[in-house]
């Protein structure tokens, strides 16, 4: 199983934990990462303000896996459903994709509609299956409780997705972490945003939407945060400390990606999981697991 790898930006800048964690568990699992150094933006930051560059941009990176017969393996879910809707968008013959392959033709390259663009926790779910993924495990997780954040685009807007899990019910990040046996707890507001979007607009406001769900979640006595979204890890990881700052607040609730936590039961260390980058440190969490 071989995908192109598309890092994005906030990850190479921001989560290099996701990464090394992915990048180990794939490994495992028999995914074989290609890495394409002329990758660049997905397009999702200029959406709102220039539709066509964001396409372009889209179609820069797709036609540059077309070119290499790979399909396009994402960790952002930002970059997931910019990449996605640009696929779907031009998955046709018509005007669109000839505009779109006349600016391309500038850099000798033109995309044809042929690649899939796929989460990695949707590769996981649906490609690689429980069976094999519990057959690379060597450590149990039982006695830690966590809690799962799905987040905005991960799952919508859900007709480019196939429509693979529910948006009203999720269950797929929630069935593979389940995996490792640890206890998937649920809390209110499971589905709500984590806020970001709206913080280069208002931080205090962004801030109080993450506090509310950190508020939720503390209520169940979790262990740890699980998630599969760099910028969603900025709001809940990054901003925890100035949260509690700001509201006199406590929570030291390790944030961790779905690959950091299917890496433990897999048996790699802290380190080869980027666990020491996390900003909420994790020592005590995986002092109850015996790490």
């Amino acid at each position: 199983m071989k995908y192109a790898l598309f890092l994005g930006c906030t990850i190479p800048a921001r989560s290099r934990n996701y990464e090394l964690s992915a990048r180990k568990v794939a490994e495992r699992l028999g995914i074989r990462f290609v890495d394409v150094k002329e990758f660049i933006c997905c397009g999702f930051p200029i959406k709102t303000i220039d539709q066509g560059s964001s396409v372009v941009l889209g179609a820069y990176n797709l036609s540059l896996a077309q070119r290499e017969c790979l399909d396009l393996c994402t960790l952002c879910s930002s970059c997931t459903s910019a990449l996605t809707e640009t696929a779907h968008q031009l998955s046709g013959d018509g005007p669109a994709r000839d505009q779109v392959n006349e600016s391309l033709s500038r850099l000798g390259l033109q995309y044809d509609g042929r690649v899939r663009v796929r989460h990695i926790a949707r590769i996981l779910y649906e490609d690689i299956g429980e069976e094999k993924i519990k057959g690379c495990f060597e450590k149990d997780l039982n006695g830690l409780k966590i809690a799962v954040h799905y987040g905005c685009h991960y799952l919508k807007p859900s007709e480019i997705y196939d429509q693979f899990d529910s948006v009203e019910d999720p269950v797929s990040i929630d069935g593979l972490v389940a995996l490792t046996g640890a206890e998937v707890v649920d809390y209110p507001g499971k589905k709500r945003c984590c806020g970001g979007p709206v913080l280069p607009v208002d931080e205090k406001v962004a801030l109080s939407v993450t506090k509310e769900k950190l508020d939720d979640i503390k209520g169940t006595g979790a262990d740890a945060l699980c998630l599969v979204c760099p910028f969603c890890s900025v709001m809940y990881d990054s901003n925890q400390k100035s949260i509690e700052s700001e509201y006199g607040a406590s929570y030291g609730l390790p944030v961790l990606y779905l690959t950091q936590i299917l890496g433990l039961a897999m048996g790699f260390d802290r380190k080869a999981l980027g666990l020491n980058l996390n900003v909420v440190k994790t020592k005590e969490f995986l002092s109850k697991i015996g790490l």
